[in-house]
């Protein structure tokens, strides 16, 4: 019964990918707030979706690869509505839209969904590591948006081949400002989920530590990239895109809210 408010979400998204690629297809592109309220719209449907799980398990709905990803796609999204308007009705949104779209759509299709204990003894500080790293996860997916954004302005202004789609970028300065704050939203709340990891009284496998804080030491180097190896923006908004991948890449690293049977 709670995939039916995921399925709703993930057609809402549709919509907003629909709309921004025929309005792109006809080089008449323009963000609207038609793509804002059908982003919301799957916002509110995915926090339903969750909140429904969630009551259901008795504790954070973390307790698998398909709730993770799920959890993923709502930070996102959680992340893009706080954003600044100047943002929201921006192109961001139609960046936005595809990368959740195609999380929930590899989620409800992949067989992943693998039932847990009803009946756990929840663990709080396990609880805050899961579901602190997943938001960081939404924080860096909107810097890697960011970064998309910023390399196809730059790209455009390179080339000198204004697309409909340039007029609504926001300035490169303000894309890299965003880009930042990103990064160090993502970096804090990411600090905060690896330290909580080491007071859940749970043994720590060596390798999805060693994963975790190689992630952490490159969002951290990322960050230092201006002052220490003196990298461009471009090369920063580039390997946003590097660093996010790179990150989903070692997912599985996090662990899952699931204790023993009671």
């Amino acid at each position: 019964m709670d995939r039916l408010f995921l399925v709703a979400s993930t057609l809402c998204f549709s919509f907003a990918v629909l709309r921004t690629a025929l309005l792109i297809r006809g080089g008449v592109f323009r963000p609207g707030r038609s793509n804002f309220v059908a982003i919301a719209s799957g916002f509110a449907l995915q926090t339903a979706f969750l909140w429904v799980r969630g009551n259901a398990l008795g504790r954070c709905p973390l307790t698998n690869l398909f709730e993770v990803f799920i959890f993923m796609a709502w930070s996102v999204a959680l992340i893009y509505m706080a954003v600044g308007p100047a943002y929201r009705l921006s192109l961001m949104g139609a960046f936005t839209a595809p990368l959740v779209l195609l999380i929930q759509v590899y989620a409800l299709l992949a067989p992943i969904d693998r039932p847990s204990p009803a009946k756990i003894v929840v663990n709080p500080w396990l609880e805050f590591h899961a579901s602190m790293s997943i938001v960081a996860y939404g924080a860096f997916a909107l810097a890697c948006v960011a970064g998309l954004m910023y390399l196809l302005q730059e790209r455009q202004l390179k080339t000198h081949q204004l697309h409909s789609v340039f007029h609504h970028l926001p300035p490169l300065t303000d894309l890299f400002a965003a880009i930042t704050r990103l990064l160090w939203l993502g970096f804090g709340l990411y600090t905060a989920g690896l330290i909580s990891g080491f007071f859940t009284g749970q043994p720590l496998p060596r390798l999805k530590i060693a994963c975790a804080i190689a992630v952490w030491l490159f969002y951290g180097a990322l960050l230092q990239g201006r002052h220490l190896f003196r990298l461009t923006p471009k090369h920063v908004a580039a390997l946003c895109v590097v660093a996010f991948s790179a990150a989903v890449s070692v997912l599985w690293a996090i662990t899952f809210v699931s204790q023993r049977p009671t």
